[in-house]
């Protein structure tokens, strides 16, 4: 089997969980599909150091973790642009998403702080191991664990269950 064959048979079932979660990281559909590009290309190219038998799903979750970072890095660096409201059609929410009400939960996670929001979507959208996001996020365990708690906890708090 060629190089190309196996990436396709391992790595490709994988793009549609790595767009949902390109697009929760992001929160545009746009940029979610230039990370997921430069996620596959990164690991298209990389492909040859990847260990079959282990968790693909979570080594191109790494991935796509690295190249939001250096997207992150080079926003910084570049000038900042704003789009016009009315240049173009706008794109319509999933609309399974609006029957169940799920526009106030994408907003809430969407308002998270970087870290929290990697780890939520990771567990809660992905399901992901501890181990996984730890692995994904370059953090501890530990860490992984109380990012996904009070990532958690601001949801319920920003969506009115005050729980503690």
């Amino acid at each position: 089997m060629t190089r190309e064959q196996r990436f396709e048979a391992e790595a490709l079932p994988h793009l549609k969980a790595i767009y949902g979660t390109a697009y929760r990281m992001s929160g545009n559909p746009h940029d979610a599909e230039d990370l997921v590009q430069e996620t596959f290309l990164r690991a298209y190219r990389a492909f040859d150091r990847y260990t079959p038998g282990t968790n693909i799903r979570a080594w191109l979750h790494t991935i796509l973790y690295r190249v939001r970072t250096d997207a992150f890095r080079r926003s910084r660096r570049s000038p900042q642009t704003v789009e016009l409201a009315g240049d173009g059609p706008a794109v319509p929410p999933p609309q399974d998403a609006l029957a169940a009400g799920g526009e106030d939960l994408a907003r809430a996670v969407d308002a998270l702080p970087e870290a929290f929001r990697a780890a939520v979507v990771l567990r809660d959208l992905q399901d992901l191991t501890y181990e996984e996001i730890a692995g994904v996020l370059g953090v501890p365990i530990g860490t992984v664990m109380s990012r996904i708690h009070r990532g958690r906890a601001l949801l319920r708090a920003a969506l009115g269950g005050r729980k503690r």
